[in-house]
């Protein structure tokens, strides 16, 4: 192969180690490896995408101005068989580098890494205060109370007074039902049947230890959200564009933003993007024979936000995404609902490039978009043809005037 790049460097990175390899001219026409092993603490310090690893290394070398840094995901650099150990990976990886055979990951700038940290990490707190939720309705249930039966939200402002009433020590029904606020009223008669249980002093202990963590964890997210509010400042004008997309609420439109910047020239067409991202289909085909259209890893918490947007697109009204769900469905049949909202999640996404990169906001297509395209006389050939498999003899007048 040839070579390309002519001095170059390869980086096996691990937790307490980096294997480093560099490539240059031997001065004899031919190419010389220099291999040394470095620790990862700072004073010690193309990379290989390790877990975390990478990241103090990357930090380090970055502000080289003279180096072009290329991280690589590990699937993209796998080494022949019988030839796996540190040395030979970082040699792997410098030959390929050399040859240019290496696609660079998409790194994001240090204000959009920060705020990706932050969404990340609310994400992963609003899912455990819902397990928590979930513990306390489970404990409720084990008690005998069935308090869920009746509202919609056990940690609503009236099941919140109930269930602390319950955990202070009162257990007469009417007392309890009658803490009921507002729409809560006239369930009340259903309230009285749902608090009788055997709430006793065991289930109290973990009531509170539930309640608490409930709350301890809703005042770490308002923190973040508060903190998240602040990073987006630079980027209020690209998130209001975003906003008026179908399905993208504001939290959906800060982690778009937190997973890929609002800068589309890394990313070359919304294909690039929706292929980073995993919301394309697979592609293997050998021999003329397709196999699973599967679709590829990518940006985990970029496609949980999308797929969660095109849920709340998919039932929406009067819109294209709708409309563009239901079709999906009739095409996948009953059991492709997931199908279906993968499929308008791949919309969006090629929505969010197209906003992005224009500097527009959504154009709304309508949710008639597909009946205007389609042709009328191939619709009357297809109506046709499904009325004659049937048994049916069609003949075809037009409509009065």
């Amino acid at each position: 192969m040839d070579v390309i790049v002519e001095r170059c460097g390869g980086l096996d990175v691990h937790k307490k180690t980096v294997m480093a390899c560099v490539r240059s001219p031997d001065g004899k026409g031919g190419r010389a490896n220099q291999v040394r092993e470095f620790s990862t603490f700072t004073e010690g310090l193309a990379m290989e995408a390790t877990g975390v690893y990478w990241r103090s290394p990357w930090y380090v070398l970055e502000e080289a101005a003279s180096l072009q840094l290329l991280l690589v995901n590990p699937r993209h650099a796998k080494n022949l068989p019988g030839r796996k150990a540190d040395v030979k990976d970082a040699e792997w990886l410098a030959q390929l580098l050399e040859c240019g055979l290496l696609r660079a990951s998409f790194i994001p700038p240090r204000e959009i890494a920060r705020l990706r940290d932050l969404t990340r990490y609310r994400t992963t707190l609003v899912r455990e205060r819902a397990r928590e939720v979930q513990r306390l309705q489970k404990l409720l249930e084990d008690a005998g109370v069935k308090l869920e039966s009746v509202v919609t939200d056990v940690t609503g402002k009236s099941a919140r007074a109930m269930i602390e009433a319950l955990v202070a020590g009162e257990r007469d029904p009417a007392v309890l039902a009658d803490m009921a606020l507002t729409r809560m009223r006239p369930k009340m008669a259903e309230l009285q049947k749902a608090l009788v249980g055997r709430f006793d002093d065991h289930h109290a202990l973990l009531a509170r230890m539930h309640l608490d963590h409930i709350d301890e964890l809703g005042a770490m997210v308002a923190r973040l959200d508060g903190e998240v509010d602040r990073l987006m400042g630079p980027f209020d004008e690209a998130a209001t564009r975003l906003l008026s997309i179908p399905g993208v609420a504001k939290r959906t439109a800060e982690v778009v933003v937190a997973e890929i910047g609002v800068d589309m020239s890394r990313f070359p067409t919304a294909a690039h993007l929706a292929s980073w991202a995993g919301l394309c289909p697979g592609n293997n085909e050998s021999a003329h024979k397709k196999r699973s259209g599967r679709a590829r890893k990518g940006d985990e918490a970029l496609r949980t936000a999308l797929c969660e947007a095109a849920w709340a697109a998919s039932h929406g009204k009067d819109t294209y995404l709708a409309a563009q769900y239901r079709r999906f469905r009739r095409r996948f049949g009953t059991k492709g609902e997931g199908k279906a909202i993968f499929a308008v999640a791949h919309t969006l996404v090629v929505i969010i490039w197209h906003v992005l990169h224009d500097g527009s906001t959504y154009e709304k297509l309508g949710a008639d978009y597909f009946s205007r395209r389609n042709d009328a006389e191939s619709r009357r050939r297809y109506l046709v043809r499904e009325l004659e498999k049937l048994g049916n003899t069609v003949t075809l007048e037009p409509s009065a005037a």
